[in-house]
């Protein structure tokens, strides 16, 4: 449960950061930003896999790079939906899912699939004398 409260959060913060980067994308307030994100997690669990399904063939053909204009034709479809969410353009739309994108890849990179946050171990190797990495 505090998965997914803390990702719900993450995403609202970074539909208002998304929207104070992206020209033609305004959120009104972390309000909207919060019920955009619930709304968002909806869509994409249950309009995405329709239309990433129906154009399959496009996206083989595209290598994959079709799947940021499904992104952002569900951003543009939220606008739609929730009036505190505002995008001017389609290009609008796929910029700020292509950012979304990033932050929603940093984020899930530090967090195991609870939500929490893991900690980064590094570990250092050498070649010894004997040409062995230790």
């Amino acid at each position: 449960m505090k998965g997914l409260l803390f990702r719900w959060i993450v995403s609202g913060l970074s539909l208002l950061l998304v929207g104070y980067i992206v020209p033609g994308f305004t959120v009104q307030s972390f309000g909207y930003a919060l019920l955009a994100a619930a709304f968002l997690g909806i869509l994409n669990a249950v309009v995405r896999p329709v239309l990433i399904l129906l154009t399959l063939p496009l996206t083989v053909l595209t290598l994959g790079l079709f799947i940021f204009v499904v992104n952002g034709l569900m951003l543009w479809l939220l606008s739609g939906i929730i009036k505190g969410i505002n995008i001017e353009s389609f290009g609008s739309a796929i910029l700020g899912a292509l950012i979304l994108s990033i932050i929603s890849f940093v984020v899930s990179s530090f967090t195991y699939r609870g939500g929490r946050i893991q900690r980064v171990d590094y570990y250092e190797l050498r070649r010894g004398p004997d040409g062995r990495w230790s």
